[in-house]
């Protein structure tokens, strides 16, 4: 039994190659964007010595706010506040960084 080709399926089928396009095309966009990003972290997580997961991103990250605190705190010229910050960002970031 052979199926028969009618107008429907011939547009259902171009509707179909429609989509698989869109998604190869979006896939091949951002697969190679995130790719990259991950490449990116990983290299920045083995230079730094630290293992590549999103905590101690999130860990870095906050370090850094933490050492921007003390650089503005200095600014501010309050120079406890910025030993205080000074010294818990070279805790964190000593601790995360091996």
């Amino acid at each position: 039994m052979q199926a028969e080709t009618g107008f429907f399926s011939s547009a259902g089928a171009a509707v179909g190659q429609g989509i698989k396009w869109v998604s190869d095309a979006l896939h091949w966009l951002f697969g190679g964007f995130f790719g990259a990003l991950g490449d990116f972290f990983s290299g920045m997580a083995a230079s730094l010595g630290m293992s590549p997961n999103v905590m101690n991103f999130a860990l870095l990250l906050i370090g850094l706010m933490m050492l921007w605190a003390g650089i503005k705190a200095f600014a501010r010229r309050s120079i406890l506040s910025g030993i205080f910050w000074l010294v818990l960002t070279a805790l964190l970031l000593g601790a995360l960084i091996a």
